[in-house]
């Protein structure tokens, strides 16, 4: 006897990622109540299943939808104002003071929804973001459909968002406690970075992580500038002061880390703590080179991210694979490190890991979330296909995304955003243009 179901995928390929590096071919994957029931192969899954929708993806990869381990979507609508530029000249010179000017709930709420339409189009079906009016990024995820990790900003001075530290953490938890009741939506702690939030602020901070059993989300070790003021000010290193206030525990989640001693990497690992791994934000503004074959031979967990789109220029995992396995082997001389398994895993369940999601998405296994992609390898971009898991990272571009699942719903079909209207957001988009640049 047949059961009913919702969906009912027919692939080329299955790539679930866990265990790392399997390939199944000709196989099907099952989806009902928004979660995956099994993957089995195609002649066994038409006698046991009767699907509401059935698809036929002959030439096609169903993967985990990626993760976008760090970002702050809102800033799209700032992508390419300021290039060619070091990192703090871009930042206290042309975006600190664009943002000072122009940061409101609109501009969030309008950039996250051109930034989730890039980032559903491209295959990510999670974001980890840090940014202002963090409710107005929910809205539009919970909106869109998109599952998305909401930072709750702090900083020490004050913003058009908040005034002081107390009120950054009072609005952050009040979003929390909201968060609670949606199950797309989580929530991180994200002071902004070392140099941005003082000693006594960070060790709060650490104290809520801990209470509330929530990742801590910071920029730490991002240039070696960074790291020699900081030296020079309080006479240690970033992530030295980070453990003497207690915030070094598998509940960090360290964004960019381009400069790292040995014995700072061994605690590291020790510690159980994660890194956020932004390569091509990183070549864009000169930071310098995160030790990923080190970081990954230490058996840390490396997620990817692609910052924001005023640093990248753009919200491209699928670009980020291929340049995280690039830079990473020539960083570390030798061809044979980080595998395109590794750099795969990388993008989906090594994120989900750090944001504390791994029972529930970034691998396709019995029971989890059906957060799937499906990628077109058919194109002759991708052609000839001899090993389709290393197509997905050296040869594969986002516009190869197909079709795009969150929690079992059809969020891109055919590459159509199903929940978004993309008319209006370019529209809306092309707006701020105009007033920004007068």
């Amino acid at each position: 006897m047949t059961q009913a179901i919702a969906t009912l995928l027919n692939a080329r390929w299955i790539i679930p990622v866990e265990p790392e590096g399997l390939v199944l071919e000709h196989h099907a994957l099952a989806m009902d109540g928004g979660r995956i029931l099994a993957m089995l192969p195609q002649a066994e899954a038409a006698t046991r299943y009767q699907a509401e929708t059935r698809l036929t993806l002959n030439r096609h990869v169903l993967m985990p939808g990626l993760i976008n381990a760090h970002t702050h979507a809102s800033m799209t609508l700032l992508r390419g104002l300021a290039d060619d530029l070091p990192l703090m000249n871009w930042l206290q010179d042309h975006i600190w003071p664009a943002e000072a000017r122009w940061v409101d709930p609109e501009f969030v709420r309008d950039g996250t929804q051109l930034a989730v339409a890039e980032l559903l189009r491209g295959g990510t079906t999670c974001f980890n973001d840090m940014y202002f009016f963090p409710e107005a990024t929910a809205t539009v995820a919970r909106e869109a459909g998109i599952r998305a990790c909401v930072g709750l900003i702090a900083l020490d001075f004050p913003t058009a968002y908040a005034r002081s530290l107390d009120e950054y953490l009072a609005k952050g938890l009040a979003l929390h406690e909201t968060l609670r009741a949606e199950p797309l939506l989580h929530a991180t702690l994200a002071p902004h970075a070392t140099y941005t939030v003082s000693a006594p602020a960070l060790e709060r901070i650490g104290r809520l992580a801990a209470d509330l059993n929530l990742p801590v989300h910071i920029h730490v070790h991002e240039t070696a500038a960074e790291v020699a003021d900081f030296q020079t000010r309080h006479g240690c290193r970033p992530l030295q002061r980070l453990e003497e206030i207690g915030l070094l525990s598998p509940r960090l989640l360290a964004v960019h880390m381009t400069q790292l001693e040995p014995d700072e990497i061994a605690r590291l690992a020790q510690v159980g703590a994660h890194v956020a791994h932004c390569p091509e934000s990183n070549l864009k503004l000169a930071s310098g080179f995160c030790p990923v074959a080190r970081l990954d031979a230490a058996g840390m967990n490396i997620a990817l991210g692609t910052d924001g789109a005023a640093s990248n220029n753009d919200l491209d995992l699928f670009g980020e694979l291929r340049t995280a396995a690039l830079l990473g082997k020539g960083v570390a001389g030798d061809a044979s490190v980080l595998p395109a398994a590794r750099i795969l895993r990388m993008a989906t369940l090594n994120g989900a890991r750090a944001l504390g999601l791994a029972q529930e998405t970034g691998s396709l296994e019995p029971g989890k979330s059906a957060d799937v992609i499906a990628v077109d390898l058919g194109e002759p971009e991708t052609e000839p296909v001899y090993h389709p898991l290393s197509q997905l990272v050296y040869a594969v571009s986002r516009q190869q995304v197909s079709d795009v699942w969150v929690a079992g719903q059809r969020v891109l079909a055919d590459r159509r955003l199903t929940t978004l209207d993309l008319n209006e957001i370019v529209h809306k988009a092309r707006n701020w243009r105009d007033r920004i640049v007068i």
